[in-house]
C-alpha cells in the first residue's frame, strides 16, 4: 500500500534509518569490539587451561609449579572438572555450543575441544569437553557475566530509540505545521472566503510557499471585490433605464396596452436576470453565521410558494438539529429548489427534512413528479448557464441551480439531484449540525 501523507513518509523514513543505523551499530560492534574481545579472552583462558593442565615441568621462562599448586589455581579460577557420567554434567548436556568460542579453543589448545554455554542460578557458566581430558568435563563460572549486566544495556537501548522516534515525531510535525494551515487557507479559498495571512515562518521553502500564498489570496480578493463594484455598477446602470422604460410604458396610452404588457414582461424579466447575476456573484461573510432551524425555513418556504393549485406535502423530523449559516442564502437556495419542483412538476411537490444516520448532518430534501432529466445531463446542472432544456423547458437564465451549488458550498454543504424511480427529480442539500446545541 502506497503512503501518500507527507508526515507518514518522513516517519517511516525516520524509522527506517533509525533501525538501519542500530543494525549497523550493531555490527560494527560486534565485529570490531566484541569479536577481538572473545578472540582475546579464547587466548588467555586457553593459556590458563594449558598451564594448569600440563603435567610436566615448566619450561626455563616458566615457573615450576607442581599438581597441588595447579589445584589451588584452578580453585581460584572457579574451574572445576567432572566426569561425563556425574549429576553436575547433565548441566552440560543442556547448555548451548558457542561454535567461534570452540573453534578458536581447539586451534589454541591443539585437541578437539566443545565449548558449550548456559545461565546457571548466579552466573553464566561454560562448559569444555577435551578430547586431551577423555571421560571428564571442564566447568568455568564467568562470574563477572551476569543476566543482570545486560538488562541496562537493552533498557537504555530501548529508551534512546524512543527518544529519537519522539523528537523526530516532534519536529516533523513542527515542520509540516505551515503546511497544514497552508491547506486550510486554500480550502477556505476554495469555497470563496478570505482566509487569513499566514506567518511567514519555519523552513525556507515554507517560508517561499507561505509568501506567495498570501500574495495570490490577496490578489483573489482584490479581484472579487473589483468584480463586485463592477457588477454593482452595472446593475445600477441597466435597472436605471430599465426604469424609465417601465415607467414610460405604463403611461402609454390605452391602445396600446398590449403592447406595454410585452414591455414590462421583458423589463421585469431583464430585472429578474440582474438579480439572479447578483445573488450569484455575491460572496459569504461566515462572521455572520447564526444558529438556523431547517424547519422554520422549511415551513416558510412551502406556505409562500404552495396555494390552491399546487399542494405542497410537507413531512419535518421533529429531531432535527441546528445548522450553522445565513438564514436569507439558505432560505433562497431551498426556495430555487422548491420553484424548479413547482414549476416543472405534475402538481405534486413534496418536502421533507431529517438527519443522517451518524447525525452529522441535516437534509432538506424536495421532490416532484415531473418528466426528470436525462443521466447524462445531470451532472452539469449545477453549472452557471446550464438548463435541462429537452426535458425540463428552457425556461430562466440557467443560474438558478448554480446559485445553490454556489450557497451550499459556501455554508460546507453538499447539493444531490437524482431522477426519482417514480418519476419526477429528487434534489437534497445536507448541511453540518451546528455545535452550539441541537433542537
Amino acid at each position: 500500500m502506497r503512503i501518500r501523507s507527507s508526515f507518514t513518509q518522513s516517519i517511516v523514513l525516520f524509522f527506517t534509518l533509525l533501525i538501519a543505523s542500530q543494525v549497523f551499530s550493531y555490527y560494527a560492534v560486534y565485529n570490531y569490539a566484541l569479536v577481538p574481545s572473545l578472540q582475546q579472552f579464547n587466548k588467555i583462558l586457553a593459556h590458563e587451561l594449558t598451564f594448569v593442565l600440563q603435567g610436566n615441568q615448566a619450561t626455563d621462562e616458566e615457573l615450576e609449579m607442581d599438581a597441588p599448586l595447579r589445584r589451588r589455581v584452578l580453585e581460584q579460577l572457579g574451574v572445576t572438572v567432572h566426569a561425563v557420567d556425574s549429576p553436575m554434567a547433565n548441566e552440560f548436556k543442556h547448555a548451548m555450543t558457542i561454535d567461534l568460542m570452540s573453534e578458536e579453543m581447539t586451534d589454541e589448545l591443539g585437541s578437539n575441544t566443545e565449548v558449550r554455554l548456559i545461565l546457571g542460578e548466579e552466573s553464566y557458566i561454560l562448559w569444555m569437553d577435551i578430547d586431551a581430558l577423555p571421560g571428564s568435563l571442564i566447568r568455568i563460572p564467568l562470574s563477572e557475566l551476569q543476566e543482570e549486566d545486560f538488562a541496562p544495556l537493552f533498557r537504555n537501548s530501548l529508551i534512546m530509540t524512543l527518544l529519537i522516534i519522539v523528537g523526530g515525531w516532534l519536529f516533523i510535525r513542527l515542520q509540516n505545521r505551515p503546511l497544514r494551515e497552508l491547506e486550510k487557507a486554500a480550502n477556505l479559498v476554495g469555497r470563496g472566503e478570505n482566509p487569513p495571512v499566514l506567518p511567514e515562518k519555519g523552513a525556507t521553502e515554507i517560508r517561499s510557499v507561505s509568501r506567495a500564498f498570501n500574495q495570490m489570496a490577496k490578489g483573489i480578493q482584490e479581484l472579487e471585490e473589483d468584480r463586485a463594484l463592477l457588477m454593482a455598477g452595472i446593475s445600477h446602470d441597466l435597472r436605471t433605464p430599465l426604469t424609465r422604460i417601465r415607467l414610460a410604458t405604463e403611461m402609454m396610452s390605452p391602445e396600446d396596452s398590449y403592447l406595454a404588457e410585452g414591455i414590462i414582461s421583458d423589463t421585469e424579466e431583464c430585472n429578474e436576470i440582474i438579480s439572479q447575476f447578483m445573488d450569484y456573484l455575491k460572496p459569504v461573510d461566515t462572521q455572520t453565521f447564526q444558529v438556523i432551524h431547517l424547519n422554520d425555513i422549511a415551513s416558510d418556504i412551502v406556505s409562500s410558494e404552495g396555494g390552491y393549485e399546487i399542494q405542497i406535502d410537507y413531512h419535518p423530523e421533529p429531531k432535527l438539529k441546528e445548522v450553522s449559516g445565513s438564514p436569507i442564502a439558505i432560505k433562497r437556495a431551498i426556495s430555487n429548489l422548491v420553484v424548479n419542483a413547482v414549476r416543472y412538476g405534475n402538481g405534486w411537490v413534496k418536502v421533507s427534512t431529517g438527519m443522517t444516520a451518524d447525525n452529522k448532518l441535516a437534509w432538506v430534501c424536495v421532490e416532484d413528479d415531473g418528466p426528470g432529466i436525462e443521466s447524462d445531463q445531470i451532472g452539469r446542472l449545477f453549472e452557471p448557464f446550464t438548463r435541462g432544456d429537452t426535458a425540463r423547458g428552457s425556461e430562466g437564465t440557467g443560474l438558478g441551480l448554480a446559485i445553490v451549488k454556489r450557497i451550499i458550498s459556501q455554508h460546507h454543504g453538499s447539493v444531490s439531484i437524482s431522477n426519482r424511480s417514480e418519476g419526477g427529480l429528487i434534489a437534497q442539500v445536507s448541511f453540518p449540525v451546528s455545535k452550539n446545541g441541537s433542537r
